[in-house]
C-alpha cells in the first residue's frame, strides 16, 4: 500500500492525510483466511501498554488536525472520547483486542471530520469509489 501524504495545510490536504491515516490504522491488513480488515491499531494493540500508547498518540494527531481545521469543541470532545474509549478498552488483554476490531475510533473520528469538511469546505468532497 502506498501512502501519498500531502504536506499542505489546506482542508483538502488535511482530509487526504486523515483518510490515509485511517486506512493505515483500521483497514490496511486482512486477517488471514477471512475477509476481516484490520490495521495497525489492532495489530499494535496486541503489544501490551506500548501499543495502546502509540495508537492513542496517532489518534491524538487526528484530533490535532481537526482542531486546526476549526471543528467546534463539542466535536473535538467526541473525538477525544472515541480515542479514550479505544485506549481504555484496548488495554484489557485479549477481550480489548477483540472489541478493538468492532470499535474503530479512527473511522468514527474520520467520519466526524468528513461531515464538518463537507459542510464547511464542500470543495474537499471526493466521490467515493
Amino acid at each position: 500500500m502506498r501512502l501519498d501524504l500531502p504536506l499542505g495545510t489546506t482542508p483538502t490536504d488535511v482530509r487526504r492525510r486523515l483518510e490515509s491515516m485511517e486506512r493505515l490504522l483500521e483497514r490496511s491488513l486482512t486477517i488471514p483466511g477471512t475477509r476481516v480488515p484490520v490495521g495497525l491499531d489492532a495489530a499494535l494493540g496486541l503489544v501490551p501498554v506500548v501499543g495502546d500508547i502509540i495508537t492513542a498518540a496517532l489518534g491524538a494527531y487526528a484530533l490535532w488536525e481537526a482542531r486546526n481545521l476549526g471543528l467546534p469543541k463539542w466535536k473535538l470532545a467526541r473525538m477525544a472520547g472515541n480515542i479514550a474509549i479505544d485506549t481504555t478498552v484496548g488495554a484489557v488483554p485479549v477481550a480489548g483486542d477483540l472489541i478493538d476490531l468492532a470499535f474503530r475510533s479512527n473511522t468514527r473520528n474520520l467520519r466526524i471530520v468528513k461531515r464538518h469538511l463537507d459542510r464547511h469546505h464542500p470543495e474537499t468532497r471526493v466521490i467515493e469509489r
